[in-house]
């Protein structure tokens, strides 16, 4: 198979997706004494013009290593990433314990304070559950730059799109307590106005969050069941007088 280069520089390993005027690609950059991975977008006609834009706000994001024209496209580089899609870490049956889910929550919701300045397209695009990736190994969340092409983005899809993967890692179990079913009922309503107030409410709730399951540990199995099904039927009846 021809080797295919890019700018006499960035050497494509693999393309991850291919679609009418974008596609993404991993690459080794060539010039780098350390060969380092990195991922290419590549945009053409009518998302060129849409996307240049976009990418003259990311010169300060440590991610984004440049953009250039090649021909007709535009390629837009960002260093690589690795980690786990978060569908196969978080899913309806997994054994994480209430800290690691507490832990992964908050770099979830301090990566989304980082979009804050991003293009809207370009920061809903990092949440999609393919680029939310969790490194187990080194306990880091990171959002990967597959910033294929979306419309009609705002901060409140932002927001939005933040909530859903919040709500795989922070999933109701039956050991939950009271405030932690609140905060999932508050991301579930919607209505966030953006990444920085996402970032503000999970400040206050995260801290309401640990200090329940803090209490809970306290107690003895009884007494600690009792509290999580009061807990229940507390919040059952103020959603009742909600509607």
């Amino acid at each position: 198979m021809e080797t295919l280069l890019v700018r006499e520089r960035y050497k494509v390993v693999r393309v991850m997706d291919s679609r009418e005027d974008y596609a993404f690609a991993e690459a080794v950059d060539i010039l780098d004494r350390e060969m380092h991975g990195c991922l290419l977008n590549v945009y053409e006609g009518p998302l060129l013009r849409q996307y240049l834009p976009c990418f003259d706000k990311l010169s300060v994001h440590p991610a984004f290593q440049g953009m250039f024209l090649e021909g007709e496209s535009l390629v837009a580089v960002f260093a690589d990433c690795t980690g786990t899609p978060i569908d196969r870490i978080f899913y309806l049956g997994d054994n994480h314990s209430w800290r690691d889910r507490l832990y992964y929550a908050g770099e979830l919701f301090w990566q989304v304070l980082n979009l804050a300045d991003l293009p809207p397209e370009v920061a809903c695009a990092l949440l999609l559950s393919e680029n939310v990736l969790v490194d187990q190994v080194n306990r880091q969340l990171r959002l990967r730059f597959h910033t294929v092409p979306l419309t009609g983005m705002n901060d409140r899809e932002t927001a939005y799109l933040a909530a859903d993967q919040a709500r795989k890692i922070l999933r109701p179990r039956k050991s939950s307590p009271r405030e932690e079913l609140e905060f999932l009922d508050l991301l579930e309503r919607g209505g966030i106005a953006g990444p920085v107030q996402m970032y503000a409410l999970w400040r206050t709730w995260g801290e309401k969050i640990q200090g329940a399951y803090e209490a809970l540990e306290k107690k003895n199995f009884v007494r600690r069941w009792c509290s999580i099904l009061l807990g229940r039927i507390k919040r059952r009846l103020a959603r009742r007088k909600e509607r």
